[in-house]
Parts: C-alpha cells; structure tokens; sequence
C-alpha cells in the first residue's frame, strides 16, 4: 500500500474550485448551512493552513541551524585536533634540528653515527606522516607569514628582502605554520 502526499491548496483556489451546487452539496443531510457558516470554515481552513506553513518554515530553519551546527562543529573538531597535533609535534621539532647538526659534522665509517642518521630518518618519516612539511627558503624573498628575520646584511649576490641563509628550518602542518624559518635577509 503507497502512501499518496496530500498537496493543499491555498486558500485563494479553494474559492474558484467550489462549484454553485457545492456549497449546498456540503449541508446536505444535517440541513442548511448558513452563509456565515461556509464563511467561519473558510477562514477556519485559511487559519489552519496559514498555521501549517509556520510550523513547516520553523521546522525547515530549525533543520538548516542544526544541519549549519553540526559542519560547524565538525569544523572546530578538525581544527582542534590538528591545533593539539601541531602543538606535539613542535616540541619534537629541537631535537629534528640537533640530530640535523649532529649529522652535518658526523665523522666517516662510524657505526653509532650510522645509527644517529638511521634515527633521524625515522623520525622525519614520523613526522611528515602526521603532515608536518618543511618550508624551502632559502634564496626566497622574505615574507613575515613564514619566516623570521635574526639578522638583516649587505649582500652583492643577493637582492634586497631575499633571504641569505636559512639559520633554522622552518615547518608547517597544512596550511598552518608550525615554526617560522629563522632566516639571515640580504639588506
């Protein structure tokens, strides 16, 4: 069995719709109905409708605030998560940079210098599988959203506002910077 959706009409068509013979049609068996009468129903049947497309649009608002709240929240919860996951992953980001440093003058055939290496490219690994990326800066101009300026110099090789020398690497998770680049700038 199909349930069928009743379509109302407004209240307007009611009145083209009802035939000479209809109104005498509806009193039919419990007597006459009064002019007045048919009158009162109509405008019981315009309240009613008028009442049931209230409920429908405050039912239809409250359905798009909640469906509205809902992406909103799920929004702030991305966003939340990723705040606490940039936050963990910064305070890993000193020790990225010593073993970097401790590599850079790492002596030749040692093991345990092996090892360091081995180390750290497990901790890179780690690190970019959460989103963590490193910024490329160095011969870029300078640009105050991603890098910090601790030294500005005169420079022959370079323009003014590009940046000399990356000091410390700076990262980001998506599109938000975890650490700035701490950059030497050519004056």
């Amino acid at each position: 069995m199909s349930k069928e959706k009743k379509k109302t009409q407004p209240v307007e068509s009611l009145d083209e719709n009802l035939s000479p013979d209809a109104e005498t049609a509806v009193g039919t068996g419990a007597g006459e109905w009064s002019g007045g009468e048919i009158e009162a129903l109509k405008q019981q049947l315009a309240d009613a409708l008028s009442q049931s497309a209230e409920y429908k649009d405050g039912w239809q608002r409250s359905v798009a605030e909640f469906t509205n709240y809902k992406r909103r929240m799920d929004a702030e919860r991305v966003q939340t998560y990723q705040m606490a996951v940039g936050d963990i992953l910064k305070d890993y980001l000193p020790v990225v940079d010593d073993l970097a440093r401790a590599l850079r003058d790492k002596p030749s055939g040692s093991s345990w210098a092996d090892g360091i290496e081995l180390i750290y490219r497990k901790l890179r690994n780690i690190l970019e599988a959460k989103g963590l990326t490193r910024m490329e800066a160095d011969g870029q101009m300078f640009d105050p959203n991603f890098h910090e300026a601790i030294s500005q110099e005169p420079s022959d090789d370079h323009e003014s506002g590009q940046i000399i020398e990356v000091v410390a690497q700076g990262y980001m998770l998506g599109d938000r910077v975890i650490r700035p680049a701490m950059v030497r700038v050519a004056a």
